[in-house]
């Protein structure tokens, strides 16, 4: 199966989803955050530095349940600056 190559909306979702995670997980480690989450601290570095962009489901709401995040909150989130570039 061939990927078809990210956006740049969807570079830039996944950016703003790594601050948001960055921001949640405040001055906890990011090893104790990533096994809490089932996944690899490089995986959840990738994912914060914005290299994945696009994480699978679940390991957002993996994430998200271990950082203490609705799955809504981080749409809003990620979605916010787009939702406003439409609105403006």
């Amino acid at each position: 199966m061939v990927r078809l190559p990210l956006s740049p909306a969807d570079v830039e979702r996944g950016r703003r989803l790594g601050a948001l995670l960055r921001r949640a997980r405040a001055d906890r480690s990011m090893l104790d955050v990533a096994l809490a989450a089932g996944l690899s601290p490089e995986t959840l570095r990738k994912i914060e530095t914005g290299r994945v962009a696009t994480p699978s489901f679940p390991t957002i709401a993996a994430l998200a349940d271990v950082l203490g995040l609705s799955l809504d909150e981080v749409w809003a989130a990620i979605r916010a600056e787009e939702l406003g570039a439409l609105a403006g």
